[in-house]
């Protein structure tokens, strides 16, 4: 096998192993099988190109071309036809399959299925960057640039898989395919200077060990080879690369790790969600198809659609987001105290409910979701009480671990208030206390949120009355509509920017009517939990991700903290003491309304035609959820925000290689036409990019001679300069029609070249290749180009001038 079929062979299996990577992202593999038969056939195309020979673009152009036409056919007839005759069934149907492939990605989960189009994503995704690895590696000799397509696409999937499945494995194939692919190409390279190693094994002599090389000969000695030296270095590398990680914990979440407990992102076997602030996960939650189950309760709550399943209490509010205050931790009491501001009087009408919770696997929340205000906590494991916002949190079990929820079973005691809107409305001021720490406003809030609040409460004379006329406001009269594509942004500006656009989802809402609520005095921070959830036939109660919630709670004195509802969905229950006492015009189907689960009737079919397409999406009008029209939500990472990062991410990189491949090609194009002066002139840039200027007052045997002892050259290298230099004598002193150019002119540059490059450090062989000197060339051609212009436009309008009349 010659040097250039093994570094095509290499850089298509380093191009499949990357692509392992992307494994965990679809529920099977059978898609690699195709990949790898597509990128054999393509670099076979490129390889038979290379020995017709073609040129690089239309060996480019080749595999580009049977690449399309294979994925062309292996795909046609998988969409359905909006056409007739070979244009359709070669172009139509693959576009309107790729369109669907980007609509799937937008709308399953991870792992996704395999559907055909997201197939296609994947197979042409693996074949760009194989064209673009082989274009690098094998077309333009240069293996460690391609090292670059590789690692944007191991970035990708890894991001994407976000931990699933064996990242050190993904990562360990995708490094061993590299490393095979620097090692066949250095091997060519050492092959093109002859056999420098090998002879008659014999006993190594300390001269020889030293110098690397090996000797032929009697009682020669045979050196370790570059190249099994190479591989030791790289399995080196590649071992103490998964070996690090796993022996110092806080590297534990970097590309090689998985994100720990603690982590907003963490993750593990079958997609666990994790999050210390759920708001991290709320919106994808919200936006997810597969709509998985976190967890199954059993209540004798005779109210289900006032149970609630609460996380924690966001209470500060900085500007820029809203978070849980710090506050002390305490061990779990027996019994929980009495909730803050709660009188005897709504405490001697409240039912104490038993609520029976089992959590899935996949669920690893550090929060105990419960309803609001527990009592009493029946739980195995290691937990801690925050008094203020009555939740429970994971106490820490190692370093980097922490108690979770996953897979726990658990028992909770709680009160349903049942307060009246007569006992809301004759509350008394808030203690001190509770309104200077719940009424604090950040400095950079812009004055029309409370100007609103003022506007839309105008009239209330009471803080329940207030708070009901926000909560109607953004529920029902406000014009607001629900949309959980929205940016999830909870600072200032993002409640400035939702009263004017009027559309998000629940965190927009309770965010900005508890902003709006402490404008008007009254104390209010933010809940995270889950509404109800939707009861099963046989009596539990089945709690998805997207029952992912957030509502704001105020603090009447007597009451305690209460929720409102101000979000405007179906499924959602407003409380009762929130209702206005007379019927009210139904909202549309996209305000609140009684849940599904509080045994309330299915939205009729006029509702569910008038729906908006989100909440179609999310399957809350009451028919079946539509996928057709569906695109790239929040759900999923949409394919086209995926290609334009990856196509970013190699621009990016590809820039430094621009002065690299642009030096190439005045080089190949200088050697090619076999004219002596321009390979002069490579020779002399050559000599300049690694620090030996021109010297245009020398002869052309005096310049060879300043390159050869200022490049420090001898032997073959030496010779080669000066035989070129004849070369130049010949051509400016012959007379004409003389033969001046010899066969080995190209060869003789290259290898005076490659003798200058190895006579310097690395730092300098770098910059020689990476930023050559020679480019001076580009600026001085192009400040002369300008030049040129400026004259010839100087010289038209001389010209038009018109002549001067009554000079004198």
């Amino acid at each position: 096998m010659s040097g250039r079929a093994r570094v095509t062979l290499f850089a298509t299996l380093a191009t499949l192993l990357t692509s392992w990577s992307l494994a965990p992202l679809v529920e099977t593999s059978g898609w690699l099988l195709q990949a790898a038969l597509l990128l054999a056939v393509q670099a076979a195309v490129g390889a038979g190109a290379r020995r017709v020979p073609l040129a690089r673009w239309l060996t480019v152009g080749a595999q580009l071309l049977v690449s399309l036409l294979l994925l062309l056919f292996l795909f046609a007839g998988k969409a359905e036809s909006t056409g007739s005759g070979p244009l359709a069934f070669l172009v139509t149907d693959f576009a309107g399959l790729f369109q669907q492939g980007v609509r799937d990605v937008g709308e399953f989960a991870i792992p996704a299925p395999l559907t055909d189009g997201i197939r296609l994503l994947l197979l042409a995704g693996v074949l760009a960057i194989g064209l673009l690895v082989d274009f690098l590696a094998v077309t333009m000799r240069s293996a460690a640039a391609a090292g670059l397509p590789l690692l944007a696409l191991y970035s990708v999937a890894a991001g994407l898989s976000a931990g699933r499945g064996q990242t050190w494995l993904a990562f360990l194939l995708a490094g061993a395919g590299y490393l095979m692919m620097l090692l066949s190409e250095g091997r060519d390279r050492l092959a093109q200077w002859g056999r420098v190693f090998g002879g008659a094994p014999g006993a190594r002599t300390p001269a020889s060990a030293g110098s690397g090389y090996g000797a032929n000969g009697a009682g020669g000695t045979r050196a370790v080879a570059p190249v099994r030296t190479g591989r030791r270095i790289g399995a080196v590398a590649l071992g103490l690369a998964l070996a690090v990680p796993a022996a110092l914990p806080a590297l534990g979440g970097g590309m090689l790790g998985t994100p720990g407990e603690d982590s907003p992102s963490a993750g593990g076997g079958g997609g666990t969600i994790s999050a210390v602030n759920p708001l991290v996960s709320l919106q994808s939650s919200l936006n997810a198809q597969d709509n998985r189950v976190v967890m199954k309760y059993r209540t004798d709550s005779p109210q289900l659609g006032e149970q609630y399943l609460r996380i924690l209490a966001l209470d500060e509010f900085n500007g820029v987001k809203w978070e849980a205050s710090a506050r002390p931790l305490t061990d779990v009491p027996q019994r929980l105290p009495n909730p803050a501001g709660l009188a005897e009087e709504v405490r001697a009408t409240a039912v104490e409910v038993r609520t029976t919770v089992s959590a899935a696997d996949t669920y690893a929340q550090r929060y105990l979701p419960m309803p609001y205000p527990a009592t009493q906590v029946d739980i195995g494991g290691k937990w801690r009480f925050e008094p203020a916002g009555r939740t429970l949190v994971g106490d820490q079990l190692a370093k980097d671990r922490f108690q979770n929820v996953q897979g726990a079973q658990y028992t909770v005691r709680s009160l349903l208030l049942r307060p009246t809107a007569e006992q809301l409305q004759s509350a008394p001021p808030a203690n001190a206390a509770v309104h200077a720490e719940y009424t604090k406003l950040p400095d950079n809030l812009p004055p029309v949120v409370a100007e609103t609040a003022r506007r839309v409460t105008q009239g209330a004379k009471d803080d329940y009355s207030r708070a009901v006329k926000l909560q109607d406001f953004f529920a029902v009269t406000g014009g607001f509509r629900y949309d959980t594509k929205v940016s999830s942004g909870t600072g200032s500006q993002a409640i400035v920017r939702f009263l004017e656009d009027k559309e998000g989802f629940c965190v927009h809402f309770a965010f900005s009517m508890a902003a709006m609520s402490r404008t008007l005095g009254i104390p209010a921070r933010v809940a995270v939990g889950f509404t109800p959830g939707e009861k099963q036939s046989d009596g539990t109660v089945n709690v998805s991700m997207r029952d992912a919630h957030a509502w704001p709670e105020l603090y009447f004195e007597g009451v305690g903290w209460t929720r409102f509802e101000p979000t405007p969905r179906s499924g959602i229950t407003v409380p009762e003491y929130s209702r206005p006492e007379a019927p009210a015009p139904q909202p549309s189907a996209s305000s609140a309304a009684p849940s599904q689960s509080a045994s309330a009737p299915a939205p009729a079919p006029s509702q569910a035609e008038a729906c908006p397409p989100e909440q179609k999406r999310l399957g809350e009008c009451g028919g079946p959820v539509d996928r057709q029209g569906t695109g790239s939500g929040p759900g999923g990472v949409s394919a086209g925000t995926v290609l334009g990062w990856t196509a970013v991410a190699l621009v990016v990189a590809g820039l430094p290689l621009l002065p690299l491949l642009w030096r190439r090609r005045v080089r190949e194009r200088r050697l090619g036409t076999g004219d002596v002066l321009a390979a002069w002139r490579e020779l002399g840039d050559c000599a300049w990019d690694v620090g030996i200027p021109p010297d245009e007052a020398l002869s052309p045997r005096g310049a060879a001679g300043r390159v050869v002892l200022l490049g420090r050259l001898e032997g073959g290298a030496a010779e080669a300069v000066h035989r070129v230099a004849g070369a130049v004598e010949r051509a400016l002193y012959a007379p004409p029609g003389a033969d001046v150019s010899y066969p080995g002119l190209a060869a003789d540059v290259r290898a005076a070249r490659a003798a200058l490059l190895a006579g310097v450090g690395r730092g300098a062989r770098l910059r020689a290749l990476l930023l050559p000197r020679s480019g001076a060339r580009v600026a001085a051609a192009a400040s002369a180009r300008l030049s040129a212009a400026s004259a010839a436009l100087s010289r038209l309008a001389g010209r038009a001038r018109l002549p001067l009349r009554d000079r004198g």
